[in-house]
């Protein structure tokens, strides 16, 4: 095994990552697996997960969800929505390729558009904004080697949000191995996507370049998708001491918007864009560069200290019904932490302690959008509507201490953050004029998560952790854009346990996590225009819930490796005080929380090189609104993935895989909005319909150079 580190993270490599990335032997197909506590056993996947966690300190303590290449690479190459959507606790709401929304047990449901309240990484920078939005599913899946997700407010290192954490990591070779890969597939409503890797993993430098396209014309009207990117991660060992990591990202995308359509549409004709993004042939075109810069230095044996400098340019542009909006930002800032142990001290510890800045600087302006007067041709830019700047700051101070005491494992973390918005009208003048400023309260979140090893088979683990969410500036405007100085962060307690046992010789993995979080001062976005949200604190939220989790990982027929799996969310989730434009809602459910989630599967591998999958996902009736008078109803998704792989010469494999996503051809809606608005006569449009029976192939060859 071989010690390395990577951009604020430690990563342990082994020989078996080789199998990962070459995919030369067929156990490592499905090999992959969602891991709260300790690792599969029976086979060589015990070191591909030690490999995944780069992050050493995500501890036992500390419960997180893994997924491994090999669990990403089940489903179809688009998109990540799909795999983690297997993750108990966790939805997403896919209302397109450009349009999506991860929920963590509850948290960010009644979110209008888009992901927030989780703090999320791409191999160690921040890919969440400064007001707190994160967009994930532009990663290309065939260049991720692992996602961790934490659920809750126990990520005392990256954020403490009510949502959680996730972070990203890209794929990488093993140890002295050169590795060469082109991978092509092509798939219904003009599906084609093209991905390209060179990883390199030397004594003392690795480098990994991607470059990936995807372009499809979307199964409904005004619904293609175009995205292009290119990344460079790479990797300088300077001695024994110091060791310089770089991350390059281009990606750029256009995605054509649909939106969301009324409940006729969706059982008449779900393939139609709503009418006035049709009309308009709305859009959101974006260029986003990313650059990361970091340098790890052991101080001594006992101390290391670790430091990244990121950048993130962002320049959007988006016609739209109601108007143009054209933005762009800059984003930078640095996070150092230090890692260890006390020595002095006569019991086994470690701890890291950091800080992290983010600053922000988002230029946005609006545009009439004179698409009724373009002859059909769509948006048509017309005159100055708005012109504003906002400069955004986030300080994170954390830190966080394990303690080893026999069969015990003791974390205790502490963070802070700091955030501040500046606000500066450049269209309005004199008492019109709305420059503004907040600065939010401290917010302290403290964090204990306590583990205990039974036995061999059997442990336990417990959680309690205080968490927040940071309004965003737009939901701190009143609807005569000043800002309310009376709102401010929803925070709540987490109160999680846990069991976990291994089975039948460690081939039968079992889990059971029972959590409550009780949420103060919920943010509620309340629409007040088609294009204008504003927010408030409005009441109090209970989340309740259960997540279980079963997996065997074992053979059939003396040859088949064979490996069911089984994840269930059960959600009570209810507004405890909630009460909007005189309507008590007390007591309802919360808006946008399926009541149960159900993930199941079945990955079998046949040594000769096939391999078959079955994926089946079961989403509980929706509330729509808060007043629990309509809810989405329930469906049931079915999705197949087979494939063949086979050395052709020495170190050229192909494999060729064929796959078929909603077998069942279910009418559903994917991704809904809550307390939909029906504005003139039209009705509410509260539903985001997903994909039809669709299917998609693919060849892929691999090289590993000698």
């Amino acid at each position: 095994m071989r010690f390395y580190l990577a951009p604020l993270f430690a990563r342990f490599l082994t020989k078996s990552s080789e199998v990962i990335l070459t995919i030369t032997t067929s156990i490592v197909l499905f090999g992959g697996n969602i891991m709260l506590f300790g690792q599969n056993h029976g086979d060589t996947l015990s070191e591909v997960v030690l490999e995944s966690r780069r992050n050493k300190r995500l501890t036992p303590a500390v419960l997180y969800s893994n997924l491994d290449t090999v669990r990403i690479a089940q489903y179809s190459p688009t998109g990540l929505t799909q795999v983690l959507n297997e993750i108990p606790g966790v939805h997403v709401f896919s209302g397109g390729m450009g349009t999506n929304r991860l929920t963590v047990r509850g948290v960010g449901a009644r979110t209008p558009y888009g992901t927030s309240k989780i703090q999320a990484y791409y191999n160690g920078i921040p890919i969440t904004s400064g007001i707190g939005e994160t967009t994930f599913n532009i990663y290309d899946p065939e260049t991720i080697q692992n996602i961790d997700l934490i659920s809750g407010p126990k990520a005392s290192l990256y954020g403490a949000n009510l949502g959680g954490a996730m972070l990203l990591y890209t794929k990488r070779a093993a140890p002295h191995t050169t590795v060469l890969k082109e991978s092509f597939n092509v798939g219904s409503f003009g599906l084609l996507k093209n991905s390209l890797s060179f990883n390199h993993q030397g004594e003392d430098f690795n480098v990994n370049l991607f470059h990936d396209h995807l372009e499809t014309d979307g199964f409904r009207e005004n619904s293609a998708y175009d995205r292009g990117m290119i990344m460079l991660d790479a990797g300088l060992a300077l001695n024994s001491k110091n060791e310089l990591q770089l991350l390059f990202q281009q990606l750029n995308y256009t995605a054509h918007i649909a939106s969301s359509i009324s409940k006729s549409d969706l059982e008449n004709d779900p393939s139609v864009a709503a009418s006035n993004w049709g009309d308009a042939r709305g859009y959101e075109d974006n260029k986003i560069t990313t650059v990361g810069l970091s340098y790890i230095h052991s101080i001594s044996n006992e101390l290391k200290n670790k430091t990244a400098m990121f950048y993130t340019y962002l320049d959007h542009y988006e016609p739209r019904p109601f108007n143009i909006l054209d933005e762009f930002s800059n984003s930078y800032g640095f996070r150092t932490s230090f890692l260890g142990s006390l020595e002095l001290l006569p019991i086994k510890n470690t701890f890291e302690v950091g800080m992290e800045w983010y600053h922000d600087t988002y230029h946005w302006l609006t545009l009439e959008n004179l698409y009724e007067q373009n002859n059909g041709a769509g948006s048509l830019a017309g005159e100055l509507l708005s012109d504003n700047k906002e400069y955004r700051n986030r300080w994170n101070a954390f830190m966080s201490w394990d303690i080893f005491v026999d069969q015990w494992t003791f974390t205790a973390g502490l963070h802070l953050n700091s955030s501040s918005y500046s606000f500066r009208d450049y269209f309005n003048s004199g008492q019109a004029n709305k420059n503004a400023k907040r600065d939010f309260d401290a917010v302290w979140a403290p964090s204990l998560s306590v583990g205990y090893k039974v036995s061999s088979n059997w442990k336990l683990n417990g959680n309690l952790s205080y968490g927040y969410n940071i309004p965003n500036l737009e939901e701190t405007l009143t609807p005569d854009g000043v800002i309310n100085p009376q709102i401010g962060p929803e925070t709540g307690w987490n109160y999680e346990i846990a069991t976990f046992h291994s089975l039948l010789n460690h081939k039968l993995d079992l889990s059971l996590v029972l959590y409550y979080m009780d949420v103060e001062n919920l943010l509620v976005s309340d629409r007040v225009g088609e294009d204008q949200y504003i927010g408030r604190n409005a009441g109090k939220v209970s989340h309740k819930g259960i997540e279980f989790q079963a997996n065997y990982n074992g053979k059939i027929f003396k040859r088949l490796l064979f490996k069911p799996y089984l994840n269930l969310t059960i959600n009570h989730h209810e507004f405890e005080e909630f009460i909007s434009e005189d309507i008590d809602y007390s007591g309802n459910k919360l808006t946008g929380v399926p009541e149960n989630i159900l993930a199941a599967g079945l990955l079998i591998n046949d040594p000769i090189g096939l391999f078959f999958s079955t994926a089946l996902k079961h989403v509980g009736q929706t509330p729509l609104n808060d007043a629990n008078t309509l809810y989405n109803k329930s469906y049931t998704v079915i999705n197949l993935k087979a494939g063949y792989q086979r050395v052709l010469v020495e170190g050229l494999q192909m494999k060729v895989t064929f796959g078929v996503d909603n077998l069942l051809d279910e009418k559903y809606a994917s991704s809904i909005l809550v307390n939909a608005v029906g504005f003139g006569n039209a009705q509410p449009r509260y539903y985001y319909p997903g994909l039809p029976v669709n299917y998609y192939g693919g060849l892929a060859l691999t090289y590993q150079f000698k």
